[in-house]
């Protein structure tokens, strides 16, 4: 296991000898070396992957599965226990969303200032972000009306905003350049891995606590039961946050992680060392973070929530009440499979055009759900075009996003591009709910395949241009900067 100390943490990356004979140790043994054949490219793979994204992993592993315990049995217990309309829980689902935007861009200033020892504090505001989502667990046990529930939501989105921005910079600036997109490929995997386990997780415990899932909310020991144990995961996420994750990164991050486009202002950030929260919003001067965050809205604007398309799943194909929880395992599993070879495949061929090919896959999952098949057949290849959508485009906006901001303001700039996703999902989690109610899901759904179609064309045509050159590996040649605008 990965201890936390203050030692460096960005992954060894051997510098390229080119005197002759000197070959084998710069690249790994060259053709016709017998069974050292590869050995370099294994080395090469492993050190793209540093112990602190492995800790933070595991951090997001154990946290997910809290959380998504939680997350399989709201839907149906707000929507068939309490009563709660498609609109009203179209308001619950976008307050997640919505508190967790606001928060991020905060999550993400916090982190960038530097304490008394000169560092940034990353780990302090994540493990704030993390306590705070275990500590709403346990309130579910209070909350019985609509109003309680909604505010415990509000205050774990709130944990949620707080520690993904510095989290997400902590993974950036322990990662070589090249390697971002593997990086949080791997990390996405873990957390993932949460994913899968914690719809699971929550189906044996209601299994276990006794008693179905009851429509008419008569027997509630069930849900009870699984908020009880997602509050005892949740504690145990903090507690690996605080002992495996170093509490700062080698003191050369900022000046050599290959950050390839200069922002206005970036170097007067750097020497005050306490940015002001509107110095944030300037980011988006630099005009690759600006791309990004204008498309990243704008797809998130058309991008139906987790929530709603298993209830159509659920309601198109009769399924069992007691069989909704086990949806998002198959969402989680092809994430979870797809998330590293994705991540390594953006590095190779540009991230901003795997971004926009993860929407591409989402749109089928909206067509294929539109379609006369029905069956289990279709249930299995929604939810896999859905976890592919996810492994295409979760982490490598990410690495995308870290490629345009400079080292020292990166928490506040993953924020913006993070918040502006949020916000816009946010809006679309509100606009889905009326519509449904108005005019029932399918047709909501298709309204929203056929925005999300023209808005994954505007996002093209935003992102157009040189600058979705693929990250080079180490040795090869020099990286191009994200913008042609920007020198590099």
């Amino acid at each position: 296991m990965y201890v936390a100390d203050s030692r460096s943490s960005k992954a060894p990356v051997a510098p390229a000898d080119t005197r002759p004979g000197r070959r084998e140790a710069a690249d790994g043994p060259g053709p016709g070396d017998g069974p050292r054949r590869g050995t370099g490219r294994r080395t090469v793979a492993r050190a793209a992957v540093p112990g602190t994204v492995v800790a933070l992993g595991v951090v997001s592993l154990v946290t997910d599965v809290s959380s998504e315990m939680v997350s399989a049995v709201l839907p149906l217990y707000l929507l068939t226990g309490l009563g709660l309309s498609p609109l009203g829980f179209g308001l619950l689902d976008g307050i997640q969303n919505g508190f967790s935007a606001v928060v991020r861009l905060l999550g993400g200033h916090l982190a960038d200032r530097r304490g008394r020892d000169g560092a940034p504090r990353h780990k302090a505001v994540a493990a704030v972000g993390y306590g705070l989502s275990a500590l709403c667990k346990p309130l579910l046990l209070l909350a019985h009306t609509v109003p309680l529930i909604g505010a415990v939501i509000a205050v774990d989105r709130t944990g949620k905003g707080l520690r993904t921005a510095p989290r997400d910079a902590m993974i950036s600036l322990a990662t070589e350049p090249a390697h971002r997109g593997r990086a949080f490929g791997v990390h996405r995997a873990m957390d993932t891995a949460g994913a899968l386990l914690g719809p699971l997780t929550a189906f044996l415990v209601l299994r276990l606590a006794g008693g179905p899932m009851l429509a008419d909310g008569g027997q509630q020991q069930g849900y009870h039961a699984v908020f009880a144990v997602s509050g005892c995961v949740a504690v145990l996420g903090v507690l690996v946050l605080l002992l495996f994750v170093p509490n700062r990164l080698a003191d050369a991050d900022a000046a050599c992680d290959g950050f390839d486009g200069a922002g206005p202002s970036s170097g007067a950030e750097a020497s005050a060392g306490r940015p002001r929260l509107r110095d944030g919003l300037a980011l988006l001067r630099i005009p690759g973070l600006r791309r990004l965050t204008v498309c990243a809205v704008l797809l998130g604007l058309t991008t139906v929530s987790d929530s709603f398309l298993y209830l159509l799943v659920q309601r198109r194909l009769g399924l069992s009440v007691e069989y909704f929880p086990l949806l998002p395992l198959g969402t989680a599993g092809a994430f979870l499979l797809l998330a590293v070879p994705l991540g390594a495949l953006a590095d190779r061929i540009g991230r901003r055009r795997l971004f926009l090919a993860g929407h591409g896959v989402l749109l089928l999952a909206y067509g294929l759900l539109l379609s006369p098949l029905d069956g289990p057949v279709a249930v299995v290849c929604v939810l896999l075009l859905h976890g592919s959508f996810y492994a295409a485009t979760d982490g490598v906006l990410a690495a995308a996003a870290a490629d345009t901001v400079p080292a020292e303001r990166r928490g506040a700039g993953l924020a913006l591009v993070g918040t502006g996703q949020a916000l816009a999902r946010f809006a679309c989690s509100l606009a889905f709910g009326a519509l449904w109610s108005a005019v029932g899901g399918t047709t909501a759904l298709t309204w929203s395949a056929l925005a999300l179609a023209g808005c994954v064309t505007g996002a093209a045509f935003v992102l157009r241009g040189p600058g979705d050159n693929p990250v080079t590996t180490p040795g090869g040649p020099a990286p191009t900067t994200d913008d042609p605008e920007v020198p590099s």
